[in-house]
């Protein structure tokens, strides 16, 4: 983990004119629905490894490819923590510049993590908050020299739980709307994802979102690989075989709902690697995100 992180920071500081990171912008500024009075103890922390808590104000920074390479494509990214944190050096900025050598618009989103304290209804705070993000983006695309209907999403972990909620879910709009824009991503990247709250689930990710007493039917209506038909976007999905925090399982899940709704989509598993590991598997020279960046070219999201 240690190294992972380290490597994040070190991307980080080495990256040079490849990329500008815009000022964070508040993706709500008249006011965050679903939202409870926030309490004076409740106060947004990061630490030196960019680890989030407590989130009440959620935003969007962009990172904008260097003029003149970008093609048009955009992404959210949803970094993990098991909706207890956010993991945003390693599954956040470090894969926002990784898209933008490759000419893709990214969009890191720090959204709200699941809890009474600042929530109405908790089970729905982060599928705002990654529903918001598309309809944003969507609808300033003129602005960012974005294609309307080439906006993806990549999450990672819990991250990933609510990348394919934001793509299973987005008919049930749980924003504010009066556009009609859609929330609907045009692909998803799901890299090591919790997706099902079945018995392979991330049973922590399960109860932060849940509670400690789900009734089935939450349980099944945030089984993801539940929510998979025929308009789920195309997916890419990356696992590790011997992930001993999230069971492959949950990809192969999603893999197996999405090729029965004859869904296109495409996995990539490790024999190794473990948990969590970001852009890089230590157990592997395989690099995911060059595969990433084929399939994405063989769909024609890296052409302008």
């Amino acid at each position: 983990m240690i190294k992972n992180i380290l490597t994040a920071l070190i991307l980080t500081v080495t990256a040079t004119g490849a990329f500008s990171q815009e000022k964070p912008m508040p993706l709500y500024p008249n006011g965050v629905p679903n939202s409870k009075p926030t309490p004076a103890s409740y106060v947004e922390t990061i630490n030196d490894t960019f680890w989030i808590t407590n989130v009440s104000i959620p935003t969007l920074t962009a990172y904008v490819p260097e003029k003149g390479t970008a093609n048009g494509t955009a992404v959210i990214i949803c970094p993990g923590g098991s909706y207890a944190g956010l993991a945003s050096a390693h599954e956040g900025f470090a894969i926002a510049k990784e898209f933008n050598k490759i000419g893709v618009t990214a969009f890191v989103l720090k959204y709200r993590l699941p809890t009474d304290l600042i929530m109405v209804d908790k089970t729905i705070g982060p599928q705002q908050d990654a529903q918001r993000a598309i309809q944003m983006v969507r609808q300033d695309a003129a602005k960012w020299g974005i294609n309307p209907n080439r906006i993806g999403i990549i999450g990672f972990s819990a991250g990933g739980h609510l990348a394919s909620t934001e793509g299973t879910h987005f008919d049930k709009v749980v924003i504010d709307n009066k556009d009609n824009i859609s929330v609907r991503p045009d692909f998803m990247m799901l890299i090591y994802p919790v997706i099902t709250f079945g018995e392979k689930t991330h049973a922590g990710s399960r109860e932060n979102l849940l509670g400690k007493n789900p009734t089935q039917e939450q349980l099944n209506l945030y089984s993801n690989e539940k929510q998979v038909t025929t308009n789920t976007p195309p997916t890419f999905i990356v696992h590790a075989e011997d992930d001993d925090v999230v069971p492959v399982e949950n990809a192969l899940l999603m893999y197996d709902a999405l090729v029965k709704n004859k869904v296109k989509a495409e996995m990539h598993l490790f024999p190794a690697g473990g948990h969590g590991f970001g852009m890089f598997n230590p157990k592997s020279k395989g690099l995911w995100f060059e595969w990433a960046k084929i399939w994405m070219g063989d769909n024609g999201w890296l052409g302008k």
